[in-house]
């Protein structure tokens, strides 16, 4: 452990001196550091650490999600798939129609033609949807009538999806990296609560969101404006359609059916992939409701385009080439790798179910205010004063090695949080206040641990050796647990709780350097320059 080959402390300083130096940027004011953002190089350090909402103050957007628009939807779906399973199962009936009960719940009513078939009936439909509920009652004709409804939980668990689907996309659109802590929260039934530190336009925050990035998929009708400015037609033109853009080809369009064969909530997942003769291709998977329909739109409408939409524009119109019945399908065309992977990437976060209605937007001043925010920065430099007087009165010249660590732990930190771009708050302050706390405690460990084998008599070479081992695993034990409890945040936590996950996990890895490679290295190299008989410690 006394040992360090000359490669690998040239190696610790240079780590040191890059981070004190990419660190500089937060240092020297906001002025200056624009100054090196328009002079310097690109290389050189210029980005520095953003303030949170509660030191800095930001946007804050109050949204409305139209839930009843998906159940809407989903009720569609439903008599859609009861109407198509029944012709299956050649059963027939005299009417089916959608009416709603005194509390607004629509109920989907079947007439069978033959009363005989009703215990039939209801047995196939069960089978239709695991969360719609089949029951039968007599009408005022002493006829049965068969009745299917979501039941009220799984009218709940379709609001409750919709809502986090939409807190899901809304949170990967602003802060993917979990590093600029916004405030993405549920209010009520159907409300969400975006705040964005940093931000004083609202209008910034609507640009990053975007509109409802609503995924559906539909039959292609027509073409207009090809790449020869012909236009191309399918046979099938039943029911109104709807001419939307291309965004793949400016200057396309597409005349689509009105209604959705597939909706966005169907898609379970999809992933860049390359095809048997090594094209690029897009794969998606859907859900059982979603398959049993693309099996059977695929062997209906085979080689037909399939205009697959998001946000009123169509991002891909692949030729269905074959019947798809297995539940999972390609989406080939002229693509490159990156477009696949953009492509899969508006498939998976793009799968917004509902409209979002702003009701509220507005900016926010910092909720601690400038005196609560210079009190806290104040007690900051005294506490890490008063850390660094208490390492030196404690251990001596052992001691200014551990502050001179401390230091560039700090500067560490500051240089990856700049580095991500990361926004400071209350949280992720605590968070590097506790690793530093942890990197004192690891170098008071070990010089604990050379003191009692100083006094078992060891030599100073020897003493040194041995608190550098043994403390070696308590060390890196108590800095494994923390770790772990940061990626268990980071991993079910959001907003502030992820920043404080993310900085106490950056914090641990630097902290656990400065206290082991940094200070061994200034201990290793004083002990080859002075060879003393006793340590000062």
């Amino acid at each position: 452990m006394v040992y360090i080959a000359r490669w690998k402390i040239t190696l610790i300083c240079l780590v040191c001196i890059l981070g004190v130096f990419y660190s500089l940027p937060n240092l020297i004011g906001a002025s200056a550091s624009q100054w090196m953002r328009d002079n310097l190089p690109s290389w050189a350090p210029s980005k520095t650490v953003n303030l949170g909402l509660d030191l800095q103050g930001g946007a804050h957007l109050l949204f409305a999600v139209d839930v009843n628009s998906v159940i809407r939807e989903q009720e569609d779906a439903l008599l859609s798939s009861a109407r198509a399973t029944l012709r299956e199962n050649k059963i027939a009936y005299r009417k089916i129609e959608r009416e709603r009960d005194a509390s607004g719940v629509a109920q989907i009513h079947i007439r069978l033609r033959d009363p005989d078939g009703g215990e039939e009936a209801r047995r196939t439909l069960r089978r239709m949807d695991d969360r719609a509920e089949v029951t039968s009652f007599d009408d005022d004709a002493g006829l049965e009538v068969i009745r299917i409804a979501f039941t009220p939980v799984s009218l709940r668990e379709i609001s409750n999806q919709t809502i986090a689907q939409s807190i899901e996309v809304i949170r990967r659109r602003i802060d993917e990296t979990g590093t600029r802590e916004p405030v993405i929260q549920r209010q009520g039934d159907d409300r969400i609560l975006v705040q964005l530190p940093g931000v004083d336009d609202p209008a910034k925050i609507k640009e990053l969101i975007g509109t409802t990035a609503k995924l559906t998929f539909h039959l292609v009708q027509s073409q207009l404006g090809g790449p020869d400015g012909q236009t191309s037609q399918n046979s099938d033109r039943r029911g109104r359609g709807l001419t939307l853009p291309s965004a793949e080809f400016p200057g396309r369009e597409y005349r689509v059916a009105r209604k959705a064969t597939l909706t966005g909530d169907m898609l379970t997942n999809a992933a860049p992939s390359f095809s048997q003769g090594g094209q690029p291709v897009v794969t998606f998977s859907l859900n059982s409701i979603g398959s049993r329909r693309f099996c059977r739109l695929t062997k209906e409408h085979t080689n037909r385009p399939f205009a697959i939409v998001l946000d009123g524009e169509v991002i891909s119109a692949p030729n269905i080439n074959e019947p798809i019945c297995g539940g999972s399908a390609q989406i080939s065309g002229n693509f490159t790798v990156q477009e696949t992977s953009d492509l899969a990437l508006l498939l998976r976060a793009g799968a917004l179910p509902a409209d979002l209605t702003i009701l509220e937007e507005r900016t926010v001043g910092p909720s601690l205010g400038k005196d609560s925010v210079e009190a806290g920065r104040l007690a900051s430099m005294v506490g890490l004063a008063l850390v660094l007087a208490f390492m030196v009165l404690s251990y001596r010249l052992f001691g200014l090695f551990a502050n001179v660590a401390l230091v560039m732990n700090v500067g560490l930190i500051l240089a990856l949080l700049s580095g991500l771009q990361a926004t400071l708050t209350l949280p992720g302050i605590a968070g590097i206040v506790l690793t530093i706390g942890m990197a004192v405690d690891a170098n008071v460990l070990i010089f604990e641990r050379i003191r009692e084998e100083l006094r078992a008599g060891r030599s100073v070479i020897n003493a040194v050796d041995a608190g550098y081992s043994r403390a070696m695993a308590t060390i890196i034990d108590s800095n494994l647990t923390t770790l772990i409890a940061a990626i268990i945040l980071y991993s079910f936590g959001s907003g502030p709780i992820k920043g404080f996950a993310v900085t106490l996990g950056i914090g641990i890895m630097t902290s656990f350097f400065s206290a082991i490679m940094v200070t061994r290295a200034m201990v290793v190299v004083w002990l080859r320059r002075a060879r003393p008989s006793s340590l000062p410690i």
